[in-house]
């Protein structure tokens, strides 16, 4: 590309790239730092600017090499680093983004993108505290910045932070009006809180910014009915269509078009939505198979009649904690929706604080479970409390917390111990259902097994046969089994029996569950919104001529 005449010095062309960056008319950057490049092709500083239009417009390989280029031209560059790596985290590549992060931050300890982009991969990762202390620092060095108050915002919102987590989402709104990922996270905020108008408002708008937001197109997906001549429909087809999406784009682009394709009835297609997003999704998530179903067996193993006889009793004695357990999408969030209409009970939601609790002892030197039998009473007792002081304060008169953990069915044993007064309910589905439901879902975090049908199928098996297990070990009462099938029969029946087992006279309030105006931070936010309905039953026949490898493993179930 020739330089326009009259402009002959890269520096002026350089600044005129960065203002047209600046106005998001990437194109208008792109040009201009183009030519300040062939002016001045030794100097790396605008190498990085022009990256950034190119990456932007999806030119991922050009902006790569402009990157690299200019740490081969200055080591010490700090902005190619970073911006490298915010290429690299979103394509999977997270290990070499952080290693690029860090880099950055050796070569400038202020530079603010730095500490957002590195906030952005442990995010990512799991690590929302980290990512927090992270997304603190940047604003420290630019209070400004609207990407780390946006990140700061999405991340406070996943620990149920969300009064904190809006300002700084109106923040970063306040400082770029056009940022896409601020209407994203404050629309998921509304979902979560029942403000559906709202969140579509949010979605709608981060879309219309950024036309392939695939975020912001399936959590709409997820509170929006679909029709068969449906715009929006439309521009997820041809969304799906691009062969240019990065991996995490199209993975959320694929889920949202199968569920819109179900809505319209066109179940066949839906379906084949569904397998391309659970394939790419499995690419990216390191699922070990043999090493997740031998962890439960060797969990039965340890805990024996002895091992939970020889304990018995040694534990906290606090009758506080109600664990609401099973298979995701068996109905944990219904169940849980229902307990908190009752005034003597408080939902906390899906909490991390009871393997938060146990980790600091049974995940140290020690190979866990086998660690366990060499606890002592004191230990349990110590592991008890430290949960317990993790919890919600009651207030109002509440005497019981429920913790809403689909995974703890892996800790029953580890409850029995440290809290042995504890409730544990365990939430039941026909099991084709539940599978059917899971594999339908892209989940924010964790069960890996669910994006292949065959290993959702022989986790499932791996699942039935642990929850076997303790029901033969465990004492009479200990455990209440509840099915949603039976929920969705006879509802008051059910609650009743559920409100009896925690120790509690029954309210009426419990049936009106769709009306409790709680905060739901799961799949099934948008279902517990709305009375019981009976479509959710036998739904897995849509997609029968689809799932033979799933029918398959869960043929071998043993009858129980």
């Amino acid at each position: 590309m020739a330089p326009p005449a009259g402009s002959r010095n890269a520096g002026d062309l350089y600044s005129r790239g960065f203002i047209g960056y600046q106005d998001s008319c990437y194109d208008l950057a792109g040009e201009p730092g183009g030519q300040a490049i062939l002016i001045d092709r030794a100097n790396p500083s605008y190498r990085p600017a022009l990256g950034n239009a190119l990456r932007v417009q999806g030119g991922i390989a050009g902006a790569v090499a402009q990157y690299q280029r200019a740490i081969v031209l200055r080591p010490d560059h700090p902005a190619a680093d970073n911006n490298l790596g915010a290429v690299l985290n979103p394509r999977g590549k997270r290990d070499d983004a952080v290693a690029r992060y860090m880099r950055s931050l050796e070569l400038s300890r202020s530079y603010a993108d730095l500490y957002n982009n590195r906030g952005v991969a442990l995010m990512m990762q799991g690590q929302f505290v980290d990512a927090l202390a992270q997304f603190n620092r940047a604003l420290e060095v630019n209070p400004d910045h609207a990407d780390a108050h946006c990140n700061l915002g999405t991340a406070l919102a996943t620990q149920g932070r969300s009064v904190e987590a809006a300002t700084h989402l109106a923040r970063a709104l306040e400082l770029n009006p056009r940022h896409a990922d601020a209407h994203n996270s404050l629309g998921n905020i509304c979902k979560d809180d029942a403000r559906f108008d709202d969140a579509m408002a949010h979605y709608g708008r981060a879309i219309a910014i950024r036309p392939d937001h695939g975020e912001a197109h399936f959590n709409r997906s997820e509170i929006k009915f679909f029709h068969r001549d449906d715009a929006e429909l439309a521009a997820l087809e041809a969304l799906a269509r691009r062969d240019d999406l990065p991996v995490r784009t199209a993975i959320h682009v694929h889920f949202a078009l199968a569920k819109a394709l179900e809505d319209a009835g066109d179940y066949d297609r839906s379906f084949e939505h569904l397998r391309v997003g659970n394939t790419l999704k499995r690419g990216q998530v390191g699922y070990d198979e043999i090493r997740g179903i031998g962890l439960l067996r060797r969990i039965a193993a340890v805990f024996d009649c002895a091992l939970l006889d020889r304990f018995q009793g040694e534990g906290d004695p606090s009758t506080v904690p109600v664990f609401v357990l099973g298979m995701p999408r068996s109905g944990s969030t219904l169940i849980e929706q229902i307990l908190a209409g009752h005034p003597r009970i408080h939902c906390a939601g899906e909490l991390p604080d009871f393997e938060a609790a146990a980790s600091s002892v049974l995940r140290g030197s020690d190979l866990y479970p086998e660690c366990v039998p060499a606890l002592d009473g004191a230990t349990l007792r110590r592991i008890g409390k430290s949960y317990l002081d993790r919890l919600p304060a009651l207030v109002d008169g509440k005497i019981r917390i429920v913790d809403k953990l689909p995974g703890n069915f892996l800790n029953i044993g580890l409850i029995r111990l440290f809290l042995p007064n504890a409730r544990i309910i365990h939430t039941m589905r026909r099991p084709i259902d539940t599978c059917v439901s899971c594999y339908s879902k892209l989940f924010t975090s964790g069960h890996h097994y669910t994006y292949d049908l065959g290993e959702l199928g022989r986790f499932y098996r791996g699942y039935s046969e642990l929850m076997d297990h303790w029901r033969s070990v465990l004492p009479p009462g200990a455990m209440l089994d509840v099915s949603y099938e039976d929920v969705v029969d006879d509802l008051e029946g059910q609650a009743r029996r559920f409100i009896d087992y925690c120790g509690l006279p029954w309210d009426d309030r419990c049936l009106s569950f769709y009306n409790n105006c709680r905060p739901v931070r799961t799949a099934s936010a948008i279902q517990v919104r709305q009375p019981l309905f009976r479509s959710s039953l036998e739904r897995w026949r849509k997609y029968e001529r689809g799932i033979g490898p799933l029918l398959e493993e869960l043929e071998k179930l043993v009858p129980g």
